[in-house]
């Protein structure tokens, strides 16, 4: 932990924006095609941006400044989206078929629910941070692993399949248990990992059965939501 709220500020915003041109920069050379670097972007980022809240002093104000981060990069997307700015490695990184329109989707939801969970949770309790891992890992996984193996769709959802439903799961509860980890190993929670595992688990299957239901586009509220509801009842 730094004793200063704005180097650590700082820090963030370089390892969150680090990870976000590298990715672009690949998916705009074709290295990776840009539905995986959407992925990609979409499982690293968050991780990456919980984890440097542990750089912050623990005072109320850290959890605004942490916040300016996801804002500011939200901010970014919406005036990319709006093509304000052009920034053709961006779209070629974050959005489906090119079409810059699309990053006022997905990943403007992405940025707006980190800004919501950093002010409303914060480390005050693994609620925001488990809800936050189990959108990346989880909808990230599910989407990669359900687009090459995915044969056998769920009955309810054609475009979803049961094994991508499975990465939704083993990915959110990895990601989530992941980051409760190093809380607990760098002294911010008192608890044994033990005592997570169980909660954890059930916000977990609870999330990946609100990913299966057939809605395009709005994932990242609706199973960050559903996730943060039922932390409360959990934790």
């Amino acid at each position: 932990m730094l004793n200063n709220n704005l180097l650590a500020t700082i820090l963030t915003f370089v390892a969150a924006l680090t990870w976000l041109r590298i990715n672009d920069f690949a998916a705009h050379r074709g290295w990776i095609s840009s539905r995986l670097s959407r992925k990609i972007i979409h499982m690293g980022t968050g991780p990456i941006y919980v984890l440097c809240w542990l750089l912050f002093k623990d005072v109320y104000a850290s959890r605004f400044l942490a916040a300016l981060v996801p804002l500011v990069i939200t901010v970014q997307f919406v005036l990319v989206g709006f093509g304000v700015i052009k920034d053709d490695a961006a779209v070629q990184a974050m959005s489906r078929s090119g079409d810059p329109r699309e990053i006022l989707r997905g990943p403007t939801f992405y940025g707006i629910i980190f800004v919501v969970a950093t002010i409303f949770y914060w480390l005050d309790n693994p609620i925001g941070m488990v809800a936050l891992m189990l959108m990346c890992g989880g909808d990230g996984l599910a989407d990669i692993i359900g687009r090459r193996w995915g044969t056998v769709k769920l009955p309810w959802s054609e475009d979803k399949s049961w094994v991508g439903s499975a990465g939704m799961l083993v990915g959110g509860w990895l990601f989530a248990v992941g980051i409760v980890w190093a809380f607990i190993a760098a002294g911010q929670f008192a608890a044994p990992l033990s005592a997570y595992l169980l909660p954890i688990t059930i916000i977990a299957v609870i999330g990946t059965v609100v990913e299966s239901v057939p809605i395009r586009d709005v994932d990242n509220i609706t199973v960050t939501a559903t996730a943060l509801i039922a932390g409360h009842f959990l934790f």
